[in-house]
């Protein structure tokens, strides 16, 4: 098996990545014919024919694209781009009303860590969630519509990066931080790193029927970096965990410096309880929100020693144990949740950081495994069976292995450097253990070559006998995390319902019309193929005209109920562009700050007639 590692500087010297050649995707040598007869295979499983569907989809965060992208599976096709952080030219997001203020201003988001909304530990197709590391934003994804719904700013935090991982029926998404600032991030001297910078713990929660997201408290932990989390299940579903780095509070150089200590921390916390301390109103006003301070209100939080910074914690689909793993030590560590409870209720503690109690490792640990050879462990999957299936990011493998033994099944490996990966329904207390996807963080040599920067890669794995990887597809930006539904969970609409309450619909032609408010000017539109009417009375209903100057608001009903029908609302040379579904009623608000004659059009194509959709936004010049 060929490998390469390039040498870097510091503790993580072999880290960066190590590759495995595509030819030498087997242990041994097959013929011509054998290797074709592979390749059909393969081929036979992830085909699906024309006119039926995948059974799961894929939903992958997009990093610095801001966005989520959708998949079938076994396809693998790509079905649909979802913007969420960053505006997005295609739908008109972040162009048109809603969706402009929602943004509040920003350009580009990091979009990391999807979670699928849960009923009793199981993936119920509702809502989705992720969080913005770029700039601290949380949002929260309508799946009947795949559109998002609600955004906000989280305060107090600076990147929150492990994002959303919901508990047991939804109650909360807990949102730990990349970075630690000063609370509120006002200047301090990172000389006062100790004792004015905080990693804050945002817990929200989010009312699906006003489909509004909020935050319920916080609590200020000690000055680390927080990574992932994920929520207990059944019996140890009143918790949480995740993972810390950089506990020896380094400012500088952290590539060396974070990395010193032997051993990190899991947080371990009772989000019942951190609940019921604010509603004893045992927190501090900070900014607003209520927060809780550690060493201040006691109780509720506890920590557990674990392999030198660690990525992913990972709690087994029966709720009875939690896995982690330390990047920088080729382990991973199965605790149980059940020592864990006696070792809080007898206090057996090995010490206290910040003034969180540290429970006492071997009290804890259940069983430390390390498969031969196997090097980077991030992040653990689960089968139906139970079984584990481990990122290598050094080897550049998937490990499958027993929690319950330690012992290592089976082993495939990828291309290249997986982080993430992610198994169908695999966070659930009930995974399929059909299909497990590798999300690499490198591509190299499988695509054809587009300049300096290659695509990332997803590959596909069948993991229901021996692991075999079944397809490789590219993919633009990085993978960071993903989670795989069925797809018979989630009821799509096809055409959006008629909203009688909605001041700004219209359904009838003979409703369209253009009303003036002193500068004010809205439009009560309507889009049809194939043409715009915005004033059933008017010489000519498809010219909207106005004085320079004017506040205009566009507000356009798409009266084509019938799927698949979407129209676009363009204006030439003025920087404007929405979408309008079936039956969907969206707003266009802007100042016509520039005089003259603009063609306006439909962006999406609706029917043979799609290019005489046009009519002109006249803009008179002041005088």
């Amino acid at each position: 098996m060929k490998k390469w590692i390039p040498i870097a500087s510091g503790l993580v010297a072999g880290f960066v990545a190590a590759t495995i050649s595509f030819a030498d995707l087997s242990s041994s040598p097959k013929t011509t014919e054998a290797a074709n007869s592979s390749t059909k295979s393969n081929a036979e499983k992830v085909y699906v024919p024309f006119g039926q569907k995948d059974d799961y989809y894929l939903i992958d965060s997009g990093g610095h694209s801001g966005q989520l992208f959708v998949y079938g599976v076994p396809s693998m096709r790509e079905i649909r781009t979802i913007p969420v952080f960053s505006p997005d030219s295609a739908t008109g997001y972040g162009f048109d009303s809603r969706t402009k203020k929602m943004l509040g201003g920003y350009t580009w988001g990091d979009l990391h860590h999807p979670a699928l909304s849960e009923t009793n530990g199981d993936y119920d197709g509702k809502f989705l969630f992720a969080t913005d590391v770029g700039n601290s934003r949380a949002a929260a994804v309508d799946l009947k519509t795949w559109t998002t719904r609600d955004i906000i700013k989280v305060p107090n935090t600076a990147g929150p990066h492990c994002a959303a991982f919901v508990t047991e029926n939804t109650e909360y998404m807990f949102l730990p931080t990349r970075f630690a600032v000063p609370l509120g991030q006002k200047y301090e001297s990172l000389d006062e790193y100790h004792s004015k910078y905080r990693g804050v713990m945002s817990a929200v929660t989010f009312d699906q029927n006003k489909e509004k997201l909020n935050i319920a408290y916080q609590v200020a932990l000690p000055p680390w970096s927080y990574d992932l989390s994920d929520a207990g299940k059944k019996s140890s579903k009143d918790w949480a965990v995740l993972t810390t780095y950089n506990t020896e509070e380094s400012t500088t150089t952290m590539e060396i410096n974070a990395s010193q200590a032997d051993r990190d921390y899991i947080v371990l916390f009772n989000w019942k309880e951190l609940a019921k301390m604010v509603k004893e109103g045992k927190y501090t006003d900070v900014n607003g929100q209520k927060m809780i301070f550690p060493e201040k209100q006691k109780g509720g939080i506890y920590l557990i020693p674990v392999a030198k910074s660690p990525h992913g914690v990972d709690v087994t689909p029966d709720g009875k144990y939690f896995i982690a793993s330390g990047k920088l030590a080729p382990a991973m560590t199965v605790f149980s949740f059940e020592k864990a409870f006696k070792a809080v209720e007898n206090k057996d503690f090995s010490g206290e950081r910040n003034g969180i109690p540290i429970l006492n490792y071997k009290s804890v640990m259940e069983r430390e495994v390390n498969p031969e050879n196997a090097l980077g462990p991030l992040h653990t999957q689960f089968d139906n069976k139970g079984m584990a299936y481990t990122t290598m990011f050094i080897s550049s493998e998937i490990v499958k292995w027993n929690p319950k033994t330690g012992e290592t099944l089976d082993r495939v490996p990828v291309q290249y450097s997986p982080g993430h990966s992610v198994a169908a329904e695999g966070d659930t207390v009930a995974p399929d253990g059909k299909w497990l996807v590798a999300l690499n963080k490198l591509a190299k040599d499988n695509f054809l070559s587009v300049g300096p920067s290659h695509p990332e890669t997803m590959q596909l794995i069948d993991i229901s006998g021996k692991m075999n990887v079944v397809d490789t597809v590219p993919v633009n930006p990085e993978p960071h995390y993903a989670q795989m539904i069925k797809a018979d969970k989630i009821k799509s609409i096809n055409v959006y319902p008629k909203d009688t309450k909605n001041p700004d619909a219209v359904y009838k032609k003979s409703d369209a019309r253009i009303v003036r408010k002193g500068n004010e000017v809205h439009v009560y539109g309507i889009a049809m193929r194939s043409r715009f009417i915005f004033d059933a009375k008017a010489k000519r209903p498809d010219v909207i005209e106005v004085n320079q100057g004017d506040h205009v608001f566009i507000h356009l009903t798409d009266i084509d109920f019938d799927e698949d029908i979407t129209h676009g609302f363009a204006i030439n040379d003025y920087n404007l562009n929405m979408e309008v579904q079936p039956g969907e009623t969206n707003t266009l608000e802007f100042t016509a700050d520039k005089a003259g004659t603009f063609p306006l059009y439909c962006t999406n194509f609706c029917s043979a007639l799609h290019q005489e959709m046009n009519g002109y936004f006249l803009v008179k010049p002041k005088k």
